[in-house]
C-alpha cells in the first residue's frame, strides 16, 4: 500500500493549527474536567450566595400646584425648564437620603454571626438552633434562624465609626462586648451601659437568642451611610418628560429594602410640600411689600389727572387717543407683570438661567413695542399728550393694583392649601424573588470560563512546549532516525509497580533518595511481544550495519536532558541482542544518577566508579543476570569527581578489556547537556546515538547536544525517537505511522 507522505512540520515561528486542534483532543478529557469543576463551582457560588432583593416605588411630579399656579400662564410663554434632571439630583440628594438614614437608622448594623461559608445557606434553608445541636458545641457559638437583637442606642467616637464590635449573649438579658477579640465589658437589656470611658454608649432593648450567639455591631459615619444607600438606590424617569419616576432600592434584607423605599418616597414628598409652602410665603411677603408702593403711585396719579383736567377745564380725549392708551396700558401691564416675575425667579436662577434670559428677551421686546408707540404719541397735540399720559399713569396702576391684590389672596390660599406637585403613586413592594445572584447565569459564566480558561491552558502549554512529535523534525537536523520507540503501556506499570515495592522495601516515601528511576524492570523479559520492543529489535537490526565499519564494538547511549529515557533503551537493547546471541555488557557510566541497578533489582554499589577507584577488579565489578548473555556494571557509589575518573586511564584500559570479552559493549552516559561525561566516554567508543523524548526535546535542543558532542570531536551516528504517543497533535501535524502485529 502506498502511504501520502505527511506534509513538511511547519517552522518554530509559524502556528500549525491543525496541532494545536490535535491538542485540544488529546487533553478533551482535562477540558471537561476543568469544565465541569468550574461549573460545580459556580453552582455553589450561586447557591451559597446570599439572596438580593429589591423593592420598587412609583412616584410623579406634577406641572402644577403650589406657588407655580399663578404663574402658570406666564412661565408658559417664557418656556417651562425640564424638571426631570432636577428632580432626580433632588431624590439623590443628601438632602433626602440623610433623613431616611436617620428616620430607618441605616448608619447601625446589627448583624448576627453565621457558620462561615455556610451559615446564611442553611438559615435560609430554615435551620433552628435544635437542628444544628448535631453539630455539636460549634452551634453554641453561631447564630441560627429566630435570633434577634434590638439596639435602642449605640453611639461611638468618631474614631471608632465603622469598626465591628462583637456582642455575645451570657445569658438571660445579659450580654459581653468585645473589640478585636479584647472584652470591653459586660451589660443587660434595658440599662445604657458604658465602654472604653464613655467612647462607646449602647443600649440594648431586647435579645431574643440563646447564650453563646454572637452579633456584630458597627456604627457608620453618616456621610457613609449616606453613600451606601445612594448605591443601593436607583432613580430613573419613565419615559421622556413625563414626570414618573421609578425608583428601586435592593437589600439583602426585603423588609430592610421596603422600609428604606418608603422613607426616602415619603421625605421626599414632604421637602416638596415644604419647599412650595416656603415659596408661597415669600412670594406673599414680596406681594405685602409690593401693594403699599403700588397704591400710593396710584394716589399720585389720579391727584395728578384730577388737577391738570381742572386747571384745563376738563379736557376729553378722542377715539384715536383712547386707543393708543388702551394699547399702552396693555404694554404696561404686561411689563409689569415681567418685573414681578423677574423679582421673584431672580432668588432662585442667575441671569445666565435658560428662564431668565427668556424673560429678558421677552422684557425687551415688550420695551420697545412701549418706545415705538410713545413715538407716535408723540405725533399728538400736547393737550391729548398730556392727558393721555396721566390717564396711562392712573390705568397701569390701578391694574397693577388689582393684580397685586388678587396675587396676594392666591397665595393666601396656597400658602394655606400647600400639598405640593409630587404624589406617590405606588408605595414600595418587594418582589417575592430575589433579583440577586441569577444562578442560571453564574452557572453559565462559570462554565464558559472555565472552558475558556482550560482551553487556553492546553493551548498554551502546547504552544510553550515545541518537543519534537516525528522523526521528519529530527531529519530537518540531518540526523538519522535509527528508531521510534512508542510508549509502553506494560512499562509505565512495571516501573510503578516494582518502585511501590521497593519503597516499601525500603520504608522509605517514593524519591526521597533522588534516585526515582526511569527503568524499573527489564520489559524484555517480562512483555517480549511489547511494541518497544519490537522498534528495540529493529534498532539491532540497524545497529548490526551501522557497526560493521566502526573501528570497535562500543555504543554509547546519551541524550539531551535528562528523562529522555537512556537507561531504559540501553538495558532493554542490550536485552534484545543478548536474546539474539550476542554477549552484551551494560555499563553504567553515570555515576551521579545512574539508574540500571534498579532494573535488575540490585543496589548500585560496587560498580564502576569502585572499579576506577582500584577498589574492585573488573571480575569482582561485572554482575551477571537471568538473561544468558546479558551482563552489566552499575554505577558504583556516587564519587566527588566522575568526570577526572572517567578521563583515568583506567577506563580505557577497562574498556579496552571488555570490547575483547564481549560481542557488545553499551555504556549509559548522562545528559551531555548536563554534564561533560558523555563527551569522554564518547571518545572512546566508535559508535554514539543520542536519545530524544517525544514532545521534551525541541530541535533547537538537540541540535545543542550535536553541537556539544561535536566540539569534544564526537560524531552523533544517529537519533532514537523515544515514547512515542500516538496523539491528535502529532497526527494532525506530521502524521504518525505504527501497527500492531500480534
Amino acid at each position: 500500500m502506498t502511504q501520502t507522505p505527511a506534509s513538511p512540520p511547519p517552522a518554530d515561528d509559524e502556528i500549525d493549527l491543525g496541532r494545536l486542534l490535535g491538542l485540544l483532543l488529546d487533553h478533551k478529557w482535562w477540558i471537561v474536567g476543568i469544565t465541569f469543576l468550574f461549573m460545580l463551582g459556580g453552582g455553589a457560588y450561586a447557591t451559597l450566595s446570599t439572596p438580593v432583593y429589591q423593592a420598587d416605588a412609583l412616584v410623579q411630579v406634577e406641572d402644577t400646584g403650589g406657588v407655580s399656579a399663578p404663574l402658570n400662564d406666564m412661565r408658559e410663554m417664557l418656556g417651562r425648564e425640564p424638571r426631570a434632571s432636577a428632580e432626580l439630583e433632588i431624590l439623590r440628594s443628601r438632602m433626602v437620603l440623610g433623613q431616611a438614614v436617620d428616620r430607618e437608622r441605616l448608619d447601625l448594623i446589627v448583624r448576627p454571626v453565621r457558620l462561615p461559608v455556610i451559615g446564611d445557606f442553611l438559615v435560609r434553608r430554615d435551620w433552628d438552633r435544635s437542628r444544628a445541636a448535631v453539630l455539636g458545641g460549634v452551634a453554641e457559638r453561631y447564630a441560627w434562624s429566630g435570633e434577634s437583637l434590638t439596639v435602642g442606642d449605640l453611639r461611638v467616637t468618631p474614631a471608632m465609626e465603622g469598626e465591628t464590635l462583637t456582642l455575645q449573649v451570657t445569658g438571660e438579658d445579659q450580654f459581653r462586648l468585645a473589640h478585636d477579640d479584647r472584652v470591653l465589658g459586660e451589660g443587660r437589656t434595658g440599662e445604657e451601659a458604658s465602654f472604653l470611658d464613655g467612647q462607646i454608649i449602647l443600649f440594648v432593648e431586647d435579645i431574643s437568642a440563646g447564650a453563646g450567639a454572637r452579633f456584630e455591631l458597627q456604627r457608620h459615619a453618616r456621610l457613609a451611610a449616606i453613600r451606601d444607600l445612594r448605591n443601593r438606590f436607583q432613580a430613573t424617569e419613565q419615559g421622556n418628560e413625563s414626570g414618573v419616576f421609578s425608583l428601586t432600592f435592593t437589600h439583602t434584607d426585603s423588609e430592610q429594602a421596603r422600609g428604606a423605599l418608603n422613607a426616602i418616597s415619603d421625605i421626599y414628598r414632604r421637602q416638596n410640600v415644604e419647599r412650595q409652602a416656603a415659596e408661597a410665603e415669600q412670594s406673599l411677603e414680596f406681594l405685602e411689600e409690593q401693594v403699599p408702593q403700588v397704591r400710593a403711585r396710584l394716589r399720585e396719579a389720579e391727584d395728578a389727572l384730577n388737577e391738570y383736567q381742572v386747571e384745563q377745564e376738563s379736557v376729553d380725549m378722542s377715539m384715536e387717543t383712547q386707543a393708543v392708551l388702551d394699547r399702552l396700558v396693555d404694554l404696561e401691564r404686561q411689563i409689569t407683570e415681567l418685573e414681578f416675575e423677574e423679582a421673584e425667579i431672580s432668588r432662585r436662577y442667575t441671569q445666565n438661567h435658560p428662564t431668565y434670559v427668556t424673560l429678558l428677551e421677552k422684557r425687551e421686546q415688550l420695551e420697545n413695542e412701549r418706545r415705538e408707540l410713545q413715538q407716535e404719541i408723540g405725533g399728538l397735540p400736547e393737550t391729548q399728550q398730556q392727558v393721555l399720559r396721566l390717564q396711562r399713569d392712573v390705568e397701569v396702576n390701578q391694574e397693577v393694583y388689582v393684580q397685586l391684590l388678587n396675587r396676594m389672596q392666591e397665595m393666601d390660599i396656597t400658602r394655606a392649601s400647600t400639598v405640593g406637585n409630587v404624589r406617590i403613586l405606588d408605595d414600595a413592594a418587594v418582589l417575592p424573588s430575589p433579583v440577586e445572584p441569577q444562578r442560571g447565569l453564574i452557572v453559565a459564566l462559570a462554565t464558559v470560563l472555565g472552558g475558556m480558561l482550560s482551553v487556553a491552558l492546553v493551548l498554551l502549554r502546547g504552544m510553550l512546549n515545541r518537543g519534537v512529535e516525528s522523526q521528519e523534525q529530527i531529519e530537518e537536523l540531518d540526523l538519522p532516525v535509527y528508531a521510534t520507540v512508542p510508549l509502553s503501556d506494560v512499562q509505565q506499570k512495571l516501573v510503578k509497580r516494582l518502585r511501590r515495592r521497593r519503597d516499601l522495601k525500603s520504608g522509605r516515601r517514593r524519591g526521597a533518595t533522588g534516585e526515582e528511576g526511569v527503568v524499573t524492570g527489564v520489559l524484555a523479559s517480562y512483555s517480549p511481544t511489547d511494541g518497544a520492543i519490537e522498534a528495540l529489535r529493529g534498532l539491532r537490526s540497524s545497529l548490526h550495519f551501522a557497526m560493521l565499519e566502526a573501528a570497535d564494538n562500543r555504543l554509547v547511549i546519551t541524550g539531551p536532558s535528562p528523562g529522555v529515557g537512556k537507561s531504559f533503551i540501553s538495558v532493554n537493547l542490550a536485552a534484545v541482542c543478548a536474546q539474539a546471541g550476542q554477549k552484551v555488557l551494560v555499563v553504567d557510566a553515570d555515576m551521579r544518577k545512574g539508574h540500571v541497578h534498579h532494573a535488575f533489582g540490585e543496589a548500585s554499589a560496587g560498580g564502576l566508579s569502585d572499579l576506577l577507584s582500584e577498589k574492585l577488579t573488573p571480575g569482582e565489578a561485572i554482575r551477571h543476570t537471568d538473561i544468558e548473555g546479558l551482563d552489566y556494571m552499575a554505577r558504583g557509589s556516587a564519587p566527588p569527581n566522575p568526570a577526572e575518573l572517567l578521563m583515568n586511564e583506567r577506563f580505557t584500559r577497562f574498556l579496552d578489556q571488555a570490547s575483547e570479552q564481549y560481542d557488545l559493549v553499551l555504556i549509559d552516559t548522562p545528559p551531555i547537556l548536563a554534564v561533560t561525561d558523555a563527551s569522554v566516554v564518547a571518545r572512546h567508543c566508535s559508535t554514539t546515538l543520542m536519545v530524544v523524548r517525544f514532545q521534551l526535546n525541541p530541535p533547537r535542543e538537540i541540535e545543542a547536544a550535536r553541537r556539544r558532542l561535536e566540539s569534544a570531536g564526537v560524531e552523533t551516528r544517529g537519533v532514537i525517537l523515544n515514547s512515542m504517543e500516538a496523539t491528535a497533535s502529532a497526527s494532525y501535524g506530521y502524521g504518525y505511522y505504527h501497527y500492531s502485529y500480534k
